[in-house]
């Protein structure tokens, strides 16, 4: 966001070039070395497992997180998109546009002022001054596209499902909502870079359509995190992934998203082998010091015969030949590759042919049309879709008896475990994400949903490290928090899972892995998406079209 004195678009002179970019968190490093450089046209996608860093770097490059070493040099303008938007008390959606397009809109009464003014000197030197006032405010006009900026932004409103209603109070809006007007104002606006984090989770399939288009004609440079594999295939031309690697050093890879598949399996093979040659070599080394050992432990024993002098230096140079082979063993470093965080989806098992849950013709006023009915049983899938504002994350609640519907009915089959993963994290910031996840195993062993032999500890699931599971829930990122909700999720062994844009914030190893797991498991599964990639790995599943409710 700009103000009206904010500097102009560089247009083709802009760049954003990181050098050595390194944040510390703690004794921790959260970035280490990055080398960036973004042009007018580059197209970045940044990948890496969460807790990578990925909105550091978002937030360092915008010059909102100073670096610890290291070096950003930004020439022109610049707008973020966080995921998510403050809504401060009595703002609105015009005041939020308002903001956006400041800069267009006061370059536009400059004009208006400048041109004014022309007529109105009295001498040949205020005339003079005059013109040039005006040709200064009309190249600062032309330089932002002011005339059009009211137009794009609305343009970008109503093609994102945003509200265009300017008197609407943003704290009003849902978290959705309320990303998809800043993501409209940032479409909307002219700056020459524009950092986007995780910006498909809140869009519809015509969103997505709508943002796809204009990241790949906007003319600017666009650094993007994201989960989304077809945006990343459709948009990026450079991948940087803050995975690890053997340097420690993050990777850049030319060619897009099939590029950086194709060059982190090599990568990670390249590691691997290397390791294996420095096990190699340290098994050698280890083997010639425990000979030298046992060399010195005999040269102590010469033949009989052997002068005095002759068994003291020949056990001085044993010694020597000792400490050399043990100082060469602990200079030997072997470097291990830290093995890929692997989900592990627990084993559930459901009565054959018995109906796990049947919702038959519910409706919920304003919010879900109906009526919508669906059944699942063992080994059961469904995928619910349809655009913003159509009910699924209404629908997933009613069925998951957390919403009770103004029609029809919802049933389920005696003790049979239901698994709800809301589209957004509810979770207590100042809590530890292991003891939250205890007291979820404990509240169902003692409902008695759970057996205590059966439960399963947040550690075999695979979603959190040990070191991110003693920390406090405000402390993780949001993709940490994302397998927390879903670790809450599994930990009842549900035989239905309930799913509300599952991928949503999620790494993109997870979510093929979760993916994949889906499709396996002996539950029944009804998932709301409009992940695109999602939605063609399950395009053999059945589907349940929703329409908008009429107002």
């Amino acid at each position: 966001m700009h103000s009206p004195t904010s500097p102009l678009p560089a247009h083709h002179r802009a760049q954003l070039a990181a050098s050595g970019l390194t944040v510390l968190r703690g004794a921790g490093r959260v970035l280490n070395d990055v080398d960036l450089v973004v042009t007018p046209a580059s197209r970045v996608g940044i990948v890496g497992e969460n807790g990578r860093g990925k909105t550091t770097l978002l937030h360092a490059l915008a010059g909102r997180i100073p670096p610890d070493a290291g070096s950003v040099h930004r020439i022109g303008t610049l707008g973020i998109a966080e995921q998510e938007m403050d809504a401060p008390p009595g703002h609105t959606v015009g005041d939020a546009v308002a903001v956006a397009i400041a800069a267009p809109l006061a370059a536009l009464d400059a004009l208006d002022a400048a041109a004014s003014a022309l007529g109105e000197g009295t001498s040949a030197a205020d005339q003079a001054r005059a013109e040039t006032g005006y040709a200064a405010a009309l190249e600062r006009a032309e330089s932002l596209d002011a005339w059009g900026a009211e137009r794009r932004v609305t343009v970008a409103l109503e093609a994102l499902d945003a509200t265009t209603d300017m008197a609407t109070p943003l704290d009003t809006l849902s978290v959705g909502q309320r990303y998809r007007v800043r993501l409209a104002c940032l479409l909307g606006a002219s700056d020459d870079f524009l950092l986007l984090d995780e910006p498909t989770n809140h869009l519809d399939r015509s969103g997505l359509d709508f943002l796809t288009a204009r990241l790949r004609d906007r003319v600017g440079g666009v650094v993007l995190v994201s989960h989304d594999r077809a945006l990343l295939v459709d948009v990026a031309d450079t991948i940087l992934d803050l995975d690890p690697t053997p340097d420690g050093r993050p990777r850049v890879y030319g060619g897009g998203f099939t590029s950086y598949q194709l060059g982190r399996v090599a990568e990670r093979e390249r590691w691997e082998q290397e390791y294996d040659a420095q096990q190699a070599e340290r098994a050698r080394l280890q083997d010639s010091l425990s000979s030298a050992q046992n060399r010195l432990v005999s040269g102590w024993r010469p033949e009989k015969g052997s002068n005095k002098h002759g068994r003291a230096t020949r056990a001085g140079g044993l010694v020597q030949s000792v400490h050399r082979r043990q100082e060469a063993l602990d200079a030997h470093a072997v470097t291990v590759p830290p093995p890929p965080q692997q989900f592990r989806f627990p084993e559930v098992s459901t009565r054959t042919g018995a109906e796990l849950l049947n919702v038959n013709g519910v409706g919920v006023a304003g919010r879900l049309a109906g009526p919508a009915s669906f059944a699942v049983g063992h080994r059961g899938r469904l995928v619910v879709t349809g655009p913003n504002g159509a009910g699924k994350s209404t629908l997933l609640a009613v069925a998951a008896g957390e919403l009770a519907p103004d029609a029809g009915t919802v049933s389920s089959s005696q003790g049979t475990r239901i698994g709800f993963l809301r589209q957004e994290s509810s979770l207590p910031l100042e809590v530890r994400a292991a003891d939250i996840y205890a007291d979820r195993l404990e509240r169902a062993i003692a409902r008695g949903e759970l057996r205590e032999s059966h439960a399963i500890g947040l550690s075999q699931l695979g979603l959190l490290r040990p070191e991110e599971s003693g920390k406090r829930v405000g402390e993780l990122s949001m993709g940490q928090r994302r397998r927390l909700d879903l670790a809450l999720v599994f930990a009842s062994l549900p035989h239905v899972l309930l799913l509300d844009e599952p991928t949503n914030h999620l790494s993109i190893a997870l979510v093929e892995e979760l993916t994949e797991a889906l499709g396996a498991t002996q539950a029944a599964v009804v998932v709301s998406s409009h992940d695109r990639q999602l939605l063609r790995d399950t395009a053999d599943w059945p589907r349940l079209e929703l329409s908008p409710a009429r107002a």
